[in-house]
């Protein structure tokens, strides 16, 4: 990844994230996302936009539904507030990271119980 696309995917994930928080008013979309990462195509035609959602698994799906299918008016609203010769065309994806996480964090604490309980 070159240094100019890293500073566009930074660039990107700053705007959309204003443009989501201030100009997307969906009631589909979930108060507490994250847009965790860009990922822009070599080509600046396509971005990757990964959203981290908390809360049940139906509203994450009906968030990402929400984003998606707003797509369109977040790349017009953040066209304006970024110069780029084009805006790239916008795919949301459910990053489920934190959560993997949080799952490993949970089973390291059962084995160490488990382990102490075996200790005494």
């Amino acid at each position: 990844m070159t240094k100019r696309t890293e500073r566009l995917n930074s660039l990107l994930k700053e705007v959309l994230s204003e443009v989501i928080r201030e100009d997307v008013k969906n009631p589909n979309v979930a108060e507490l996302i994250t847009i965790t990462e860009v990922d822009i195509t070599k080509d600046l035609h396509h971005a990757k936009v990964y959203i981290s959602v908390i809360g049940t698994e139906q509203q994450r799906k009906e968030t990402i539904d929400a984003l998606q299918s707003a797509a369109g008016f977040i790349s017009t609203i953040a066209s304006k507030k970024v110069v780029m010769r084009y805006f790239p065309s916008l795919k949301f994806i459910l990053d489920t990271t934190v959560d993997k996480q949080m799952k490993i964090d949970s089973l390291l604490k059962k084995i160490e119980e488990e382990k102490q309980s075996r200790e005494k």
